[in-house]
């Protein structure tokens, strides 16, 4: 029993922003149908590397737990089958261009007059309005139009590209998962439904809280290596003698002290952020010479379990997944495959007093609930087959 049990989602999305989301879901307890489509196969079904089913790993992580039924949305039969589910399953996440699932006859105002208690959440790049609304885009793209790549990398060098997905999760994913959720409880209250318009560019625009306010407040551009927080101070990233990294966070008082002494530069201790910029600049190549002189291991000893000053290594992320903290914490866990094996995954960042996150089984094979999903909504084995004949269930 999850903390989200009784919530049952469609989830018409592919690639990261929407699976993502309904993955979350699902571990917290919801139920979750995956409507695919073998013609428009999602990416991630096909992205090395693959079990011995030839089945991607990516995809059997974000789809977890999910029911995965095959539609033709093009098809009368397939749109009457979306219908009657949503009588039942009454939040809908979607991630196509603004006007597609109009298009179909599963837009919002056609389901809404089926369930007047319909949450939908349209995931899209730009959001369903503006000039840019039917505008293509990825990750990058709307990292570059909300203003956060320019001032997030050296100066005189270009932008790098994240390891993670920061529009697609922390703006798509997480901005989707609060809006379904505040609509649910608003639900609750009013019997209401919803329409949650969710912009990828618009979510991660608002995460310029620190430096947008700044200049939207009181004029000051963001620059890159200027800011307390981009590399402008102390607060950054250190190589080792060896070329390995530490990250180096010890901003507060107390822990620039213990920084200072650790590195063996207590003459520096009283630096502050009221110094002049060429004494901060000093600090920092005073850091950087430090952490030069030794290898990762040696700094290591020093920066050990017992160090509170805010330096910790640059993990690979083999060694992440076997670091004391996270394995303390249950962050890979063993999900159930068909076959009875199980298959490692990363876990669900959510810890609840008296829950525990719900994990059925790895990411389904396309169409595997298909004749499970139609019988409960009363179709007899030859009207699935018929269904199956005549292309609906593609």
């Amino acid at each position: 029993m999850g903390i989200l049990k009784g919530l049952k989602i469609l989830d018409f999305s592919a690639l990261l922003p929407g699976p993502m989301a309904t993955m979350i879901f699902a571990d917290l307890g919801a139920e979750v149908i995956h409507v695919e489509s073998s013609k428009r196969v999602d990416l991630t079904r096909i992205m090395p590397p693959y079990d011995e089913d030839h089945e991607a790993f990516i995809h059997q992580h974000l789809n977890r737990s999910k029911k995965s039924l095959t539609l033709n949305l093009k098809s009368p039969e397939a749109v009457e089958i979306v219908k009657s589910l949503v009588q039942e399953y009454d939040v809908i996440i979607e991630g196509f261009r603004p006007g597609v699932m109009q298009r179909l006859g599963i837009g919002y105002e056609a389901l809404k007059e089926v369930n007047p208690k319909l949450i939908y959440c349209a995931i899209t790049g730009y959001g369903q309005t503006g000039p840019y609304s039917n505008r293509p885009g990825h990750d990058n793209n709307y990292l570059s139009l909300a203003g956060v790549l320019d001032y997030s990398r050296h100066k005189d060098k270009k932008p790098v590209s994240m390891g993670i997905q920061l529009a697609d999760i922390a703006g798509g994913t997480m901005h989707a998962a609060i809006g379904v959720l505040a609509a649910a409880l608003h639900r609750e209250k009013t019997g209401e439904g919803q329409y949650v318009d969710i912009s990828m560019t618009d979510a991660v625009f608002s995460l310029n809280a620190m430096y947008g306010s700044a200049y939207i407040g009181g004029n000051r551009v963001p620059q890159p290596e200027q800011e307390i927080l981009n590399g402008g101070s102390y607060y950054d990233f250190y190589k080792t003698k060896d070329g390995r990294f530490f990250s180096v966070g010890s901003l507060e008082p107390q822990f620039r002290k213990l920084l200072c002494e650790a590195l063996d530069i207590p003459e520096l201790i009283d630096n502050t952020f009221n110094d002049s910029y060429y004494t901060q600049i000093r600090f920092k190549e005073a850091v950087h010479d430090a952490f030069l002189s030794k290898t990762y291991e040696e700094w290591l000893e020093v920066f050990n379990e017992n160090f509170e000053g805010c330096v910790e290594p640059v993990l690979t992320f083999p060694e992440a997944c076997k670091h004391p903290q996270l394995q303390a914490r249950n962050m890979i866990v063993d999900i159930p495959k068909n076959d009875g094996s199980t298959q490692k995954q990363i876990a669900s960042a959510f810890k609840f007093d008296g829950y525990q996150p719900v994990y059925k089984h790895v990411g389904a094979k396309l169409g595997a609930h298909n004749e499970e999903l139609l019988s409960a909504l009363g179709y007899s084995s030859e009207e699935i087959a018929a269904l199956q004949e005549n292309g609906v269930l593609e």
